[in-house]
């Protein structure tokens, strides 16, 4: 058994750790309630605008936003791998990592697959053995919208001019603090979503033309795409954190007390066996 001494170090030691991890749990708290924020007023917009774009592309005859929406045999592919720049919460960037390994051995054997990265911890493990053309870490310094369009612009860039053929987002969509869901989203091309047949069309009036409205739609809804899984990434991050610190905290305070119950019962033991030696050495000499 440990020695009295080495006992309170370690009870010492676990109680620090408790005041960093409460801390850590709290400071992730308060960035949560913002970040949760942000995603749940967003979602219904970015929604609202897919559906809108969906239902005027399914009336529409021309070629308009053809560049984003053409179907090509897949050789390359582009993988967005969005992780975080930090650790310490649980299993939400090896979630990432592991659903973006899947996608290349599983998905596309028959395919080229390149990285691009989003988030330092991913960068750090998938560039090991795999091609990252980019990574991006500064975008979670400021996450706005316009930060995140300039790496949305880059994507479709990419895809227009014939560099990918496919590319797809790799993310932790935000459920709740406890639970996050790993997705693997298209991003481009477009998907074409066919309309149900029972399904009843809202005549609009359009100003100006469908045309032009799609034009300037179909960049646009990209973009927030982009910057949605952003949002929904950063609150899911948070939650993971909350969620880790939270658990690590209950386990140092489990630890600290097992740790007090054996120093207490050492120091029992250590001052019966000082009593049962004077007790011993007066007998002695009164013998």
């Amino acid at each position: 058994m440990a020695n009295l001494k080495e006992i309170r170090n370690r009870i010492t030691s676990i109680k620090s750790t408790m005041q960093i991890t409460s801390a850590m749990k709290m400071v992730s708290a308060a960035k949560l309630k913002k970040a949760q924020d942000a995603i749940t007023a967003m979602r219904p917009y970015s929604s609202k605008l897919t559906e809108l774009l969906q239902s005027l592309s399914a009336t529409l005859d021309s070629d308009a936003g053809s560049d984003y929406a053409e179907q090509r045999e897949v050789n390359k592919v582009l993988l967005v791998s969005i992780t975080s720049n930090r650790g310490l919460c649980g299993g939400f960037n090896s979630s990432i990592i592991k659903k973006t390994v899947a996608a290349i051995n599983d998905k596309y054997t028959n395919a080229t697959v390149d990285i691009f990265t989003i988030g330092k911890k991913g960068n750090d493990i998938l560039s090991k053995e795999h091609t990252i053309i980019e990574n991006n870490n500064a975008v979670f310094d400021d996450l706005t919208f316009d930060n995140v369009a300039l790496i949305a612009e880059q994507l479709m860039k990419l895809f227009v001019d014939g560099s990918y053929d496919k590319i797809e987002l790799v993310y932790n969509q935000f459920k709740n603090a406890a639970t996050q869901i790993t997705q693997l989203e298209q991003f481009l091309p477009i998907q074409q979503v066919e309309s149900d047949k029972g399904e009843v069309s809202l005549d609009y009036i359009f100003e100006p033309s469908k045309e032009e409205i799609v034009i300037e739609l179909i960049p646009k809804s990209l973009k927030t795409q982009l910057y949605k899984a952003l949002r929904d990434s950063f609150a899911s991050e948070h939650g993971a954190r909350m969620t880790a610190m939270h658990k690590a905290t209950d386990n140092a305070k489990e630890l600290r007390d097992d740790l007090l119950l054996t120093y207490n019962k050492a120091r029992q033991a250590a001052i019966t066996n000082e009593i049962l030696e004077i007790v011993g050495g007066a007998e002695a000499l009164n013998n």
